[in-house]
């Protein structure tokens, strides 16, 4: 598969509920969202699709209910989100950024 699309921190957010449930439907990912995170079940739906089209999850029918599950390890989402702030904010060069983690943490 060619390179995906980057994730939106609100797609993250989601992918990651996901990963956590192992699979999820819509209903399920909208209850385990933080409390004050204030998204309708449309707009969950609207992720997960998105997340299925840019190639993170997959999708497969329970009766009437769409159930998602992840088509990506984590490991290799966290080491493209990773790759790609190095990229952007670096130069590509990773020490700097652990110079920055260092010093402000």
């Amino acid at each position: 598969m060619g390179k995906r699309p980057p994730l939106a921190k609100s797609e993250l957010e989601v992918v990651r509920i996901v990963w956590k449930l192992r699979q999820a439907t819509v209903r399920q990912v909208l209850d385990a969202l933080p409390s004050g995170r204030k998204l309708d079940f449309w707009t969950v739906q609207t992720y997960l699709r998105r997340l299925e089209t840019k190639g993170y999850l997959r999708k497969r029918l329970e009766g009437r209910n769409s159930v998602y599950s992840s088509k990506v390890r984590p490991n290799t989402v966290i080491r493209e989100v990773i790759d790609d702030v190095v990229a952007r904010l670096f130069d590509g060069d990773a020490l700097p950024m652990f110079q920055h983690l260092i010093e402000d943490r």
